[in-house]
């Protein structure tokens, strides 16, 4: 199974309860993205390797979530008229922000 599909099949087993901790806020989402992005850390996963799980991430959600804050509604509506470089650059910078919230 392909990592995009391990993803989706990981995400997709969240408890609902789960998904409304993680969303219901931007920092809830921050968080989870944090430990996701430790978690690929301590795996020595680089960069750009987070960046991909970061995308993953986001093509979910836009696929199966709907935003529950503005925040998240603004990330959506730039995934959704991104091009694919530009997800890339979403994405880094997701990871970046995810993990300066975590030294904050």
């Amino acid at each position: 199974m392909d990592p995009k599909q391990q993803a989706e099949e990981k995400l997709d087993h969240t408890s609902e309860e789960k998904k409304q901790e993680i969303l219901d806020s931007f920092q809830g989402f921050l968080d989870y993205l944090n430990k996701q992005v430790n978690r690929g850390e301590k795996l020595g996963l680089g960069e750009e390797q987070l960046a991909k799980g970061a995308e993953r991430v986001a093509e979910y959600l836009k696929n199966h979530e709907e935003p529950r804050n503005s925040e998240e509604k603004l990330l959506q509506e730039m995934w959704q008229v991104a091009e694919e470089e530009e997800k890339r650059h979403i994405a880094r910078t997701l990871v970046r922000l995810a993990q300066k919230e975590g030294n904050a």
